[in-house]
C-alpha cells in the first residue's frame, strides 16, 4: 500500500501526530486527504477536505462516510489521555468512548469503501498498550483494548483484502507529554515512520526510536506468536 494517488481519511487531523500525518501524506502524493477534526483545520490545500468529525458521534461518522466517496487508507488517531488514578469509571468510560468504540465504528463506517479498495486500517496504539503507565491507567486500559480489538479485525478482515495496521507510538512531543521531561520524537519523525511502516506492509509498526527498541522482541515474542496461532483458528472455521 503506497500513499501516492491514494484517498487517506485521517481521524483527529487538527493538530500532534493527525497533522503531521495529513502534512507527510500529501508529501507523499495522496490524491485526497480528509482531514477529520472537531475544529479548524490549518492546511490550505486542494487536496485536502476537512471534516467535522467527533469520533463518539455516529450522526458525525455516518455523515462523513456520506463525503468521502472512494477511501484506501483509514488513520484511526483521534484519541483522548486524562491523568487519573482509576477513582472514577467515568474516565475508563471516556477513553473506550474515544480510542475504542469510536474507532471500531469508523471502521464499519468505512469498510465497504476499505473493502472495494483493498486498502488499509491504521489504528495510532501507544507503547502502553503493551505496558501500563500508572500515572495515565484509564488511557493505558483503552490502549491495551485497542490493541486487541487491532489484533482481532486484522484477522476478521483479512479474508476481505483489507490490511490492518497497529502503531505502537512512544513519547512524542505533543501536548499529552508535554510535562514529562523525558526524550521525545519530533511529530514529524513519528509521521514518517507510521506511513514508512504502512507501505513496508509491516503489521506492527514501531515509528519512533523508544518503540523501534522492542520491535524485534515483540514481532518475536509469544504474544505475537499467540495473535498468529489464534488467527488460525479463525481461519479454520473459514473453510
Amino acid at each position: 500500500m503506497q500513499v501516492a494517488n491514494k484517498s487517506v481519511l485521517i481521524t483527529g487531523a487538527n493538530r500532534g501526530i493527525g497533522l503531521a500525518l495529513v502534512k507527510e501524506a500529501l508529501a507523499r502524493g495522496a490524491t485526497r486527504v480528509y482531514a477529520g477534526t472537531r475544529g479548524t483545520m490549518a492546511i490550505v490545500d486542494e487536496r485536502v477536505t476537512p471534516v467535522m468529525l467527533d469520533v463518539t458521534s455516529l450522526t458525525q461518522i455516518r455523515r462523513s462516510a456520506e463525503i468521502v466517496d472512494g477511501l484506501d487508507i483509514l488513520i484511526n488517531n483521534a484519541g483522548v489521555a486524562i491523568y487519573d488514578d482509576l477513582s472514577s469509571a467515568d474516565a475508563i468510560e471516556q477513553h473506550l468512548r474515544v480510542n475504542v468504540i469510536g474507532s471500531l465504528n469508523m471502521v464499519h463506517a468505512f469498510l465497504p469503501l476499505l473493502a472495494q479498495s483493498r486498502g488499509a486500517i491504521v489504528n495510532i496504539l501507544s507503547l502502553v498498550a503493551v505496558a501500563p503507565l500508572p500515572i495515565i491507567p484509564s488511557y493505558s486500559i483503552s490502549k491495551a483494548a485497542a490493541l486487541s480489538m487491532t489484533q482481532s479485525l486484522r484477522a476478521y478482515l483479512e479474508p476481505k483484502g483489507v490490511a490492518v495496521h497497529g502503531v505502537f507510538v512512544g513519547p512524542t512531543d505533543t501536548d499529552l507529554n508535554r510535562g514529562f521531561d523525558i526524550p521525545k520524537a519530533p511529530v514529524e519523525a513519528v509521521a514518517r515512520g507510521i506511513l514508512d511502516g504502512v507501505e513496508n506492509g509491516e503489521e506492527d509498526v514501531f515509528p519512533d526510536p523508544m518503540s523501534q527498541s522492542i520491535a524485534e522482541a515483540w514481532r518475536a515474542g509469544i504474544s505475537k506468536t499467540l495473535e498468529r496461532q489464534n488467527a488460525g483458528v479463525l481461519q479454520e472455521s473459514y473453510r
